[in-house]
């Protein structure tokens, strides 16, 4: 079986695109989230991607890349 890897947020938009990526391809959607420092926005989202059908959902821990590669230089750039 196919699998397609979608970065998913939770949100309306990835919910709807996951169920219409099964319906569409008939294929397994595994679903991925970067957790940046979202805190309770992440709780129950992999009981909410798997209602919505997705086989497995990774969410890896980047706070520390997120803010030393992008949060630093944006505050060094006085952005």
């Amino acid at each position: 079986m196919k699998k397609i890897v979608l970065a998913y947020s939770g949100g309306l938009d990835t919910s709807v695109m996951l169920h219409w990526l099964r319906a569409e391809y008939g294929c397994e959607v595994v679903c991925y989230c970067a957790d940046v420092g979202q805190g309770e926005e992440l709780a129950g989202l992999e009981e909410k991607a798997l209602r919505t059908g997705a086989s497995k959902l990774y969410v890896e821990d980047l706070r520390r890349e997120f803010v030393e590669e992008y949060v630093w230089t944006a505050v060094k750039a006085n952005a």
